[in-house]
């Protein structure tokens, strides 16, 4: 099995005991894909969950403050997408360093992962306190600003518990006990709605915080889930001893964490940039066009977090399979990830295709008089989504299999390419030089996802699953 240059992982590839390793199906792997996949599908959502259940309830209490949560919250989900590739870098290191049978690489990764989660953790979070000069220098309304510098500093506390969480679902899914992951995002999303319901609103005895309420909750959401996964991690698996020694430092460890999550990180920000910046580019089209556009990104972004949790377990299984030197189980792996995806997919193009502005609709008011306008931009915009998953399914799926044999930079390199220099720049020529506005700006989206799945495939097939 061939290193490609971006590879870290530096262990021994004994190609010759190849022939040796036992036959697996493709039907079998995809149902191991399927049982450690699946939970991480429900903790995706439950995830989405506690980001709707604190607008749905910001948005009961003041509109101002909801204006204030919409503009924070979109720069911490930012900041920590950076700092969450070092987290993620955890996962395959570990599913390989199991596959060798060593432990010892098992705690070491993973420390010093808990380590790059609190360093960087602390270099951002003074940030969060400047919040109200950074918005007022951004041009927002001096009221919306004063709040969001009331929230932004609780939230900003939150960024440490939150990244120290990744990293521990990152270790718990390389170990595929991902169902434990599941109950503790449902807890955290449970927890979170109870502590904004209370400090919100100032129920059950608590004082009505308003949006302070609103930071409070997310902070004891964070808190908490890493507390319970901590306890979980610490007896379900005693023998890795996460926390002996924690305070040495491992430069060795520490180095190879950092330089593989570093470009998983960037990658993971070059995507959500790219969104952002075509909601940007949706907005000069208007309200109404930005509107149909956020709730197709809403829809869109719910169905994502199918292909996600799956690309999380074929980097799991891949990483496994990397570690033992096993070609046939890698290349195995891979294909039955592509099937469960593309059985996946089928139901989500059919609803695009077949009742878009029922789905448009589910986040209009029916008396809203532009909901006519808004469902018919809407529905075209989820007719071209139907390709757009296609691609973007095999572009997910694609970066967790390279993730699984350690390579990080060249994709990194691969899909800012991809997204920046070629999916933007056609969405404007598309959207705004021929005029086809809103469709167009999702075709450019779809040319960039596509761009970034035939890349990923062709460095992933040649280089590391020939047969």
């Amino acid at each position: 099995m061939p290193r490609g240059r971006g590879a870290v992982y530096s262990g021994p590839m004994q190609t010759e005991t190849l022939s040796t390793a036992p036959r697996v199906s493709v039907g079998g792997e995809a149902r191991a894909l399927l049982a450690l996949g699946l939970p991480l599908v429900g903790s995706h959502i439950a995830q989405m969950l506690i980001s709707v259940t604190d607008a749905v309830m910001m948005g009961w209490y003041s509109v101002p403050g909801l204006a204030a949560l919409s503009v924070s919250g979109p720069i911490f989900f930012i900041v920590f997408i950076l700092g969450s590739g070092f987290a993620w870098a955890v996962t395959p290191m570990i599913a390989s360093a199991l596959a060798q049978g060593e432990d010892r690489q098992v705690r070491r990764v993973t420390r010093m992962g808990l380590w790059l989660s609190i360093g960087f953790g602390a270099l951002v979070t003074p940030f969060f306190f400047f919040g109200e000069p950074l918005l007022l220098a951004m041009g927002q309304e001096p009221e919306v600003a004063r709040l969001a510098g009331q929230y932004m500093p609780l939230i900003g506390l939150g960024m440490i518990p939150a990244l120290l969480v990744q990293t521990l679902k990152s270790y718990l899914s390389a170990l595929e006990l991902t169902r434990a992951i599941l109950f503790a995002v449902i807890g955290a999303a449970l927890l979170n709605a109870l502590a904004n319901y209370m400090f919100i609103f100032g129920n059950f005895g608590a004082p009505e915080l308003g949006i302070v309420g609103a930071g409070i909750a997310s902070l004891v959401s964070h808190t908490v889930s890493l507390l319970a996964l901590m306890v979980y991690a610490l007896r379900k698996r005693p023998d890795h001893a996460l926390l002996q020694n924690f305070h040495r430092p491992d430069p060795e460890a520490l180095s190879k964490v950092f330089f593989l999550g570093l470009p998983i990180g960037l990658t993971l920000l070059a995507e959500t940039g790219l969104f952002a910046a075509t909601s940007v580019m949706m907005g000069w089209l208007g309200t109404i066009p930005l509107a149909a556009h956020g709730i197709a990104l809403q829809i869109t972004s719910i169905t994502f977090m199918v292909p996600l949790g799956l690309s999380q377990a074929v980097t799991v299984r891949v990483g496994r399979a990397w570690g033992k030197s096993d070609t046939q189980a890698l290349r195995t792996t891979a294909q039955a990830g592509l099937v469960l995806a593309g059985i996946t997919i089928a139901p989500i193009i059919a609803a695009f295709l077949l009742i878009p502005e029922e789905l448009i609709g589910l986040f209009v008011d029916p008396t809203d008089p532009d909901r006519p306008t808004i469902l018919q931009i809407g529905a075209a915009l989820l007719a071209v989504s139907a390709l757009f998953q296609l691609v973007d399914f095999g572009q997910v799926m694609g970066l967790g299999m390279l993730r699984g044999v350690h390579d990080t930079r060249v994709p990194m390199v691969m899909a800012i390419i991809s997204y920046w220099l070629i999916g933007l720049p056609t969405s404007y020529v598309l959207g705004f030089i021929l005029g086809l506005e809103g469709i167009g700006v999702w075709l450019g989206l779809t040319v960039g996802l596509a761009c970034a799945c035939v890349a990923m495939h062709t460095r992933f097939w040649p280089t590391y699953a020939r047969a």
